[in-house]
């Protein structure tokens, strides 16, 4: 038995006030500085990435869209064929009805106790409250993150489930594979937020884990989650994630300095429906999984080799035999004024060369190979968003359709941020069409 993709959402929130509780801008005390430089509604709405995001353009599109993308608005809709952008009132609101335990105030209060002030539109909304005065874990900045990400994962799976038509009731297990360590101070990345998200959508039937790999989460979700459906353990597994407060206003230093609005005012979530193939479903390849080897070394171009080169060995297969690749999608708007580079076109300038040095490219197209075979960054910073998955539902599209035979989703992550290895990690995984 194998395993294959039902459906992909992806949502956006806006989120200007929580700018200022990012985990940068709070340290640097910056919520004054960046206030000039916050976008409205209608303008985060219109910027093209976000309306890549959401499925209202296809990815390639943005090639042909004069750069910087921000002056470049597109058509602002709201709804998309893959997700929803919401304002930041439904984020409010949705907030508030995933808190089951009252600690969000959204009635003009000011804060005390340990407590933190929240805003609408520059003036003062209410607070967060802390559920513990000794644990770090339970303060109220860690509970906002959490909560926002409990909110933005449970309107991707909404969204899944109704687009999808999948009865909620149906769904068995949902594996959380966002950023946020969910605890208190005994057990700091307890978690579960999988099953406190399929909790807020409704699906009375599921239990649910979290899977943790920094930004290669989700893949490594994902085959887990087709693992389970191909075993027979669950028919239908969902993978969630909410959005990273904490990432809210990560490069606002490079942007002030670039007279760039800041742009990671965006909190992203994501939904995706594992089940069995059949119905054209996308087939997941899990003989064709990349894994990164302890023993590797965290060199890109081992990291690759690693991902994209022994995977599709294994199936007899070179690099130029996969039709699309998605890596780490970042929005290269938000990453060069801060002097990261182009994260995406840098990934397929790595993958091309490779397949020059193994004799399968030749090295004038080499310069090719980024639009023939890769994809521009459209996805907001928010580490494991960003890692190959907004091109999923894309992807999905134009495999049922025949666009494309194959993609790879390539997911790298650091795991040095958490001080106990300086490995790189990383997971990938081939689809294919499906059959009828």
């Amino acid at each position: 038995m194998s395993a294959a993709i039902h459906g992909c959402s992806l949502v956006l929130a806006h989120a200007p006030d929580l700018v200022r509780h990012g985990s940068k801008p709070t340290r640097e005390d910056a919520a004054e500085e960046i206030k000039p430089a916050l976008r409205t509604f209608d303008n985060a709405l219109g910027y093209p990435p976000h309306q890549v995001f959401i499925g209202n353009h296809r990815p390639d599109a943005l090639w042909e869209v004069e750069r910087p993308w921000w002056k470049s608005p597109a058509a602002p809709k709201a709804e998309g064929r893959f997700g929803v952008f919401i304002d930041q009132d439904a984020l409010y609101a949705r907030m508030e009805a995933a808190d089951q335990f009252q600690l969000l105030h959204l009635d003009g209060r000011e804060a005390s106790d340990g407590s933190l002030s929240l805003y609408r539109n520059g003036s003062r909304a209410g607070v967060m409250n802390r559920a513990h005065d000794l644990d770090e874990s339970l303060s109220a900045s860690v509970l906002l993150e959490n909560l926002a990400c409990k909110a933005t994962g449970a309107l991707a799976l909404e969204h899944l489930l109704g687009r999808t038509g999948f009865p909620p009731e149906d769904l068995a297990y949902a594996i959380g594979c966002g950023e946020e360590a969910v605890g208190d101070r005994y057990q700091r990345g307890g978690g579960n937020l999988g099953k406190a998200i399929a909790e807020q959508a409704g699906c009375a039937n599921a239990s649910g884990s979290d899977v943790k790999a920094f930004c290669a989460g989700p893949i490594h979700a994902l085959v887990v989650a087709a693992s389970l459906v191909s075993s027979g353990v669950y028919e239908h597994v969902a993978v969630v994630a909410g959005g990273s407060l904490a990432k809210l206003g990560m490069k606002f230093a490079g942007a002030l300095r670039n007279d760039v609005p800041v742009l990671e005012d965006v909190l992203a979530g994501l939904a995706i429906l594992v089940g069995p193939p059949g119905n054209g479903a996308p087939t997941i390849r899990l003989d064709a999984v990349g894994r990164h080897r302890i023993g590797s070394g965290s060199a890109q171009q081992a990291v690759l080799e690693d991902l994209v080169v022994e995977p599709l060995s294994r199936l007899g297969r070179g690099i130029l035999d996969v039709d699309r690749y998605a890596t780490e999608l970042h929005d290269p708007e938000i990453t060069e004024p801060a002097g990261a580079g182009n994260v995406p076109q840098r990934n397929y300038k790595l993958i091309g060369a490779l397949a020059v040095k193994r004799g399968e490219l030749e090295r004038e197209r080499l310069d090719h190979f980024e639009r023939e075979r890769g994809l521009p960054g459209f996805s907001p910073t928010q580490g494991h968003v960003a890692s190959a998955v907004p091109w999923l539902p894309h992807g999905v599209e134009a495999l049922r359709s025949g666009e494309i035979g194959s993609t790879m989703l390539v997911a790298k992550g650091s795991l040095f941020l958490g001080r106990m290895t300086e490995l790189a990690d990383g997971m990938s995984v081939l689809l294919e069409q499906g059959k009828e």
